[in-house]
């Protein structure tokens, strides 16, 4: 086995918001998604809304670009419903609930039947803390939700009516279903995951789904992540966690590893994948060029490994680049191979990269660098694999590592 795809087999095998949040510009595909782009997706959402959270020091893309809009909005001196709607979509996205209300109540007492906004609203009164307000503005939204809203809608009012009469500090499961979830169960808790990304107990809730559909190996990991991930402390989580790692442990032993095909799914990701690269600078020979990780995402894989990259990054292919990311696995002290991401992995059953983000980097001339836990940049020269299954898409060779700027 070559030590590339020793380095891949070593990442894949590790421990791997209307109500609702409604903006326009994040039109979302049907659901349900495959787990990888699903959690992948959740977890970008997350950081979004709180970088720290996820051990960055820094923005993410999808923060930047949440924070730009959000700007263009504001400046505005009169917004339309719609306007209105964005802007306070954009706040929750941002972790801003306050200032969500803040937007949200005078364009939806103006605007009384507009649908995104009262769900909206409902969602930053959640996240703010009143769900007595939530639950009113839910109410509004369910009365006026298109079908393709209607039943996600009416689950979230369900899920803030429970929560609206518990103690404080409840972490127990919440009773949405039935012993028995109806057929489109998995779709709408999926739905409001992506609504409430941070929300452990609609992780748990989603792992409960999966259990019941018989995927085991997924409802553990899902609790996996509730609890490493999201810090659930609940003792019943923890328990059913370690039921079910057992169980996907045992199918592991038995030698089953035929993976679980109970599901159809809908699309590979909650958001349409899409990079400008118009907003890239023109590639230059003489000097590093950025290499965003939006770029690299875009490479489609088909039968019989046939790759076929972005046209930006395939003429990037022996140039020099500069990409920035985490170092992975981050174990021994000094190292002259080791493979970069995109964003810190906390917990690999949840946050588990595809090919598409993953960079296997080798430092110039095999000398050992630091191992470090914050965002480095790398710059070298970058080759492209279209032949060899065995091997990582993207290297980065003769490289230089410092820690990120």
């Amino acid at each position: 086995m070559t030590r590339p795809l020793a380095l891949l087999l070593v990442l894949a095998l590790a421990p791997v918001a209307a109500g609702g949040v409604h903006y326009s510009a994040d039109e979302p595909n049907p659901l349900p998604a495959k787990w990888r782009g699903f959690l992948l997706d959740l977890r970008a959402l997350r950081l979004a809304a709180n970088p720290a959270a996820g051990g960055l020091k820094t923005a993410t893309p999808l923060r930047d670009s949440y924070l730009a809009a959000a700007l263009k909005l504001e400046a505005k001196k009169a917004r339309t419903a719609d306007e209105a709607a964005d802007l306070g979509a954009l706040h929750i996205r941002l972790g801003q609930p306050d200032k969500a209300v803040a937007v949200l109540r005078p364009a939806q007492r103006d605007n009384p039947d507009h649908f995104r906004l009262a769900a909206n609203l409902g969602t930053a009164w959640q996240l703010a803390g009143d769900l007595d307000q939530s639950a009113a503005y839910l109410e509004e939204a369910v009365r006026l939700a298109p079908d393709r809203w209607k039943d996600a809608e009416k689950l979230h009012l369900k899920l803030v009516r429970l929560r609206a009469k518990e103690k404080k500090g409840a972490d127990g499961l919440d009773a949405l279903f039935g012993e028995k979830p109806p057929a489109d169960a998995l779709t709408l808790v999926q739905q409001l995951c992506v609504w409430l990304p941070a929300d452990p107990r609609l992780l748990w809730q989603l792992a409960e789904v999966t259990h019941t559909l018989g995927d085991v190996r997924t409802a553990a990991n899902l609790l996996d992540g509730c609890v490493t991930e999201l810090g659930l402390k609940s003792e019943d989580a923890r328990e059913r966690r370690k039921r079910y790692r057992t169980a996907a442990d045992d199918l592991d032993r038995a030698a089953d590893h035929k993976p679980f095909d109970g599901v159809k799914f809908a699309s590979a990701r909650v958001f349409p994948r899409r990079f400008d690269t118009s907003r890239l600078p023109p590639i230059d020979r003489t000097r590093p060029n950025p290499l965003p990780w939006g770029a690299l995402d875009e490479t489609e894989i088909g039968r019989k490994f046939t790759v076929t990259f972005l046209p930006h990054v395939a003429v990037l292919d022996g140039l020099t680049v500069s990409v920035s990311g985490y170092m992975q696995p981050a174990k021994a002290d000094e190292v002259s191979e080791f493979v970069l991401t995109e964003f810190p992995v906390g917990c690999w059953f949840c946050d588990s990269p595809g090919l598409t983000q993953l960079v296997q980097v080798a430092t110039d001339s095999g000398k050992p660098v630091p191992q470090v836990r914050g965002m480095v940049t790398v710059t070298g020269k970058l080759a492209l694999n279209r032949t060899d299954p065995e091997r990582l898409l993207f290297a980065v060779t003769d490289a230089a590592v410092k820690l990120a700027e």
